[in-house]
């Protein structure tokens, strides 16, 4: 059998996917990241696995659980993770000791609190980032949903929401939040936790290399790993699937149940320093880590815990509607260029505009 293997930048691949679709020509196997593979699922364009993994049960007992269930639509799994990743919370150990902090915030309170105590000259106290909802876990720590249960209309229009709007776009004005939370997207707020001045970083894995490779600071000894408060993260994962107009749906699902099985899986997580959702691969992995990169393995082992407090990742096969109508007006709000109040019901009617729409 003969593979021909298709690089293709992020911001490239859904123009060209959806152009092989048209035509006919569609991959057999895909790689997706994020929510895109819900719009895909949704419109058929991909294969629903679920009757392989029903006559191959072993395949999914491979997989830890919580990220396996992050591919299901209606109940029904399109993808099988290659790898995967989640929200954490780092800080400067040196910034929170001169700071007189000892340990990460366990609360929102906490967390704003110690922001505002390493808030001096230069320096702010917490940068997060803020696109495909890796920032949610800061308002559902504070109990606040995005939809209501049957996910058809707006829940987050409330007293409480607009309370912690407040308080972010205070703390935003104050320097205790670096504005780079609400206005970068990934090598500003990395870049600015890696110039040593920020006290905290929310992120997912991923970030640790990037700020490792531009921070000389970082060690053992400086940067300390931790689960953001009530243990929420949002998760960023990479899973394959199988286009369902694939002329060879079988050799399909033999190749990525071959390159997700254990022996490949270990292989890539131990060179890539990263984890599979492979269950055996990533144990094997973090321990070869463990001997290479210490602070690498107890940054990977964070995304191995409480797996089942993932926020933020709603299959939803408009979700990119829903972040262009939802995330605006939060930064309108935590920028000071709108009240919470206005910022919220603006908000509403455009979330609700996009619920409607594809009702």
């Amino acid at each position: 059998v003969e593979i021909e293997w298709l690089d293709k930048k992020g911001t490239e691949l859904p123009a060209f996917y959806q152009t092989q679709l048209v035509a006919g020509t569609a991959p057999d196997v895909v790689d997706l990241q994020g929510a895109i593979w819900v719009e895909y699922a949704a419109s058929g364009a991909l294969l629903d696995l679920t009757p392989y993994l029903k006559k191959e049960p072993e395949v999914a007992k491979l997989f830890n659980p919580d990220y396996l269930a992050t591919w299901q639509y209606q109940g029904k799994n399109y993808m099988l993770p290659f790898y995967v990743a989640k929200t954490l919370l780092y800080y400067n150990k040196t910034i929170f000791k001169e700071a007189g902090l000892s340990g990460p915030p366990q609360s929102f309170d906490e967390l704003l609190s110690f922001a505002q105590k390493m808030a001096k000259g230069e320096r702010t106290g917490f940068l997060t980032l803020n696109f495909d909802w890796l920032y949610w876990p800061l308002f559902k720590m504070n109990g606040i949903e995005l939809l209501t249960p049957d996910m058809k209309k707006a829940a987050f229009n409330t007293p409480q929401m607009a309370d912690v709007l407040d308080r972010l776009a205070k703390a935003t004005d104050g320097g205790a939040i670096n504005k780079i939370s609400w206005t970068g997207r990934w090598v500003e707020p990395n870049g600015a936790f890696a110039g040593n001045t920020v006290g905290m970083l929310h992120a997912h894995s991923s970030s640790y290399f990037f700020v490792k490779g531009q921070g000389s600071w970082i060690n053992e000894s400086t940067l300390g790993v931790a689960q953001a408060p009530g243990y929420w993260a949002t998760p960023t994962n990479h899973g394959f699937g199988i286009s369902k107009s694939t002329k060879n749906p079988d050799l399909a699902w033999a190749f990525i149940k071959h390159v997700t099985g254990t022996k490949w899986a270990t292989r890539f997580s131990q060179s890539r320093k990263l984890l599979t959702g492979n269950t055996a691969a990533d144990r094997a992995g973090l321990e070869s880590l463990r001997k290479d990169d210490p602070l690498g393995a107890q940054v990977l082992q964070t995304q191995l815990e409480h797996t089942d407090k993932f926020t933020g990742n709603w299959p939803l096969p408009f979700d990119a509607q829903l972040k262009d109508a939802f995330y605006p007006e939060i930064q309108n709000a935590v920028l000071g260029r709108k009240s919470a109040k206005a910022a919220l019901a603006d908000a509403e009617r455009a979330v609700n505009r996009v619920l409607s729409r594809n009702a």
